[in-house]
């Protein structure tokens, strides 16, 4: 993502299907700062594969912090994501089995995913003199225009054409 403002009012182009994953974790006991160290050091590992690795499937992330974190990423599809999470030369399995057995059920870090697959006609965005962001900043985004101007007509030329449609 850029600080480049985009003046005027967007919306997100995808081409088709776009798999939307939330994932964080929380500090349930903050001052045990090594084990939420610990947890969270193996994200950075994992975006740097993801960036290397372009056919992984990952199209864009954003990601906030705070006592819960929130990472917002874009995916090809459900499949990209869950050959990610189980290829074995990946950076994720190691990690999620350390945290199974040194860190779940102790109530010391949690952590939390959510899965969503949008569809065509199922999904709206609109972006007004912001940076590139979220489903814009990771599948491209186009000029709200004519027949454009409304939530309503964004989900109904995304539904029948894309948002590029007129």
């Amino acid at each position: 993502m850029t600080d480049h403002v985009h003046t005027g009012r967007f919306t997100a182009a995808p081409e088709g299907p776009v798999t939307v994953f939330l994932i964080g974790m929380r500090a349930n006991r903050w001052w045990k700062l090594g084990k939420v160290a610990q947890v969270a050091a193996s994200m950075p590992t994992m975006l740097g594969y993801l960036a290397r690795t372009p056919e992984a499937g990952l199209l864009g992330y954003q990601q906030w912090f705070g006592r819960t974190t929130i990472m917002v990423t874009y995916w090809k599809s459900p499949e990209h994501l869950q050959r990610f999470a189980a290829d074995r030369s990946a950076p994720h399995l190691e990690p999620w089995r350390r945290f199974m057995r040194e860190s779940a059920g102790t109530g010391d870090v949690g952590i939390w995913h959510e899965t969503y697959e949008t569809i065509p006609g199922g999904r709206e965005s609109m972006y007004s003199d912001m940076p590139a962001f979220g489903l814009a900043a990771a599948t491209g985004h186009a000029p709200v225009g004519a027949g454009l101007n409304t939530a309503r007509q964004r989900l109904e030329a995304d539904r029948a054409h894309g948002p590029l449609a007129e």
